[in-house]
């Protein structure tokens, strides 16, 4: 079954990373010939863009123990350390040119007005960039594998960078038609912010694929401790489910826990207060603890005897 998901799920985002690529090099070709410095920009975010999903979808882990980690990975937008920092030392080196670019053409006063293809194409890449996202994002929310919160993300600052883009060239192709010499820096100013954003895409990869591996190690020792816990305390037969979400500096734990089916409500009450008092006292960061105390229920074929006798109803015939 799970791999009746996976396809489904493999084939949509590799069709956004080769519709990304593609728009990359059609903006990108643009944008040298027509010489604008914002469409460049543009290109290169769609690019990291791509190296993005790309980092996320190639399987660096192939244990079994670890798909599960993987799969978590995925949905919280990380990706693996190694080809993510790669792709984002490139997109922070292409943002700084594009920067550097930028700031050389403003300071020469070089102005080189963008051609009327160079908003033909913003315009088709934007109508093809929506179209991919809308494709995605219904997948995604279809198939229930929360990636749509990636896409979303992405797609959100990538939409800001095209939209960047647009408003610079027209305004610098006004400039040029009505001899507004201000306007007609319009596009490498618009370039200047573009790579503000390249500079955020590669931070933000890279904090995606370092600090994002260190939270998840630290969270799975977390709950380890807190289980080990929560099962010393007398009482307690297992933990069934638990769960801790942080909330700025503290933590709060859902927890729920089985006790012997034999003993009173009261006492089951006081099982939970003991383990909820521990989880505090011993973790200073803990705030609140929410405890669910259910009766132990071995299941078939270890029922104990006493549901044989609690039972009325004659199991055979008379």
């Amino acid at each position: 079954m799970s791999i009746e998901r996976s396809n489904p799920s493999g084939t949509v985002a590799w069709t956004g990373i080769a519709g990304e690529l593609l728009l990359a090099l059609f903006k990108g070709v643009v944008g040298y010939f027509t010489g604008s410095k914002a469409l460049l920009g543009d290109a290169l975010y769609s690019a990291s863009d791509a190296a993005g999903a790309l980092a996320r979808r190639i399987p660096w882990r192939t244990s079994s123990k670890l798909r599960s980690a993987q799969q978590a990975d995925l949905r919280a937008g990380r990706t693996e350390p190694i080809l993510a920092i790669l792709f984002s030392v490139l997109v922070l080196m292409g943002g700084l040119q594009i920067a550097v670019a930028a700031v050389r053409d403003l300071a020469s006063g070089r102005v080189q007005t963008p051609g009327q293809f160079t908003l033909i194409a913003i315009l088709v890449s934007l109508a093809v960039k929506e179209a991919l996202f809308q494709f995605q994002y219904r997948q995604s929310k279809k198939q229930g594998d929360g990636m749509h919160t990636v896409y979303a993300d992405n797609h959100r600052f990538s939409l800001y960078s095209s939209i960047t883009v647009l408003i610079g060239v027209i305004l610098t192709m006004t400039g040029s038609a009505f001899h507004w010499s201000m306007l007609q820096y319009m596009d490498s100013i618009s370039a200047l912010i573009v790579a503000a954003l390249l500079l955020r895409r590669g931070y933000r990869l890279i904090v995606s694929s370092v600090y994002g591996q260190l939270v998840q190690e630290t969270e799975q020792e977390d709950a380890i401790n807190f289980i080990d816990t929560v099962q010393r305390v007398h009482g307690v037969i297992t933990v069934d489910d638990l769960k801790a979400s942080e909330q700025g500096h503290y933590i709060t734990i859902d927890l729920k826990i089985s006790v012997n089916p034999r003993i009173t409500v009261q006492e089951g009450a006081e099982i939970a207060d003991r383990v909820k008092k521990l989880l505090m006292h011993r973790f200073l960061h803990v705030s609140i603890v929410n405890i669910q105390v259910v009766p132990y229920d071995p299941g078939y074929p270890y029922k104990s005897n006493h549901h044989l006798t609690d039972n009325e109803q004659p199991t055979l015939l008379q």
